[in-house]
């Protein structure tokens, strides 16, 4: 699979930045759906939908097909596979520089003598 430019990468999480966006995407995951059907779950008028699908076609997440009246939309997996690789990537980093982070720090714990608590300093002293 191509890696994706940032521009590319852009629009895709920018589309999936609506909660009406990925409720489509949901939708479509299940299958391919006219707008109407796509539309049923929202307060939101078709064009508004339209505009939704609009930004999602442009992020080439789904694409949109019309046979006579009737629009449909289905989703395609390739731009969400991209995405997904992009953030499996900065998962793996970042998972290692916090693993690193705890290794230093444990280190840094166990070289460091222990200093006693307040609690402890007062019983060895003979206060209440």
């Amino acid at each position: 699979m191509p890696e994706r430019t940032s521009e590319e990468l852009d629009l895709i999480f920018g589309a999936l930045a609506d909660a009406t966006r990925r409720g489509i995407v949901e939708q479509l995951a299940i299958g391919e759906a006219t707008v109407t059907e796509l539309a049923a779950p929202y307060s939101i008028s078709l064009p508004a939908i339209s505009r939704h699908l609009k930004v999602l076609e442009r992020a080439s997440i789904i694409t949109r097909s019309q046979q006579g009246r009737w629009r449909s939309a289905q989703l395609s997996p390739t731009s969400l596979a991209s995405a997904t690789t992009w953030l499996t990537l900065h998962e793996q980093l970042w998972t290692e520089r916090i693993d690193r982070l705890d290794d230093h720090l444990a280190r840094l714990t166990s070289a460091q003598p222990a200093t006693p608590t307040e609690s402890q300093t007062k019983t060895k002293r003979g206060s209440p």
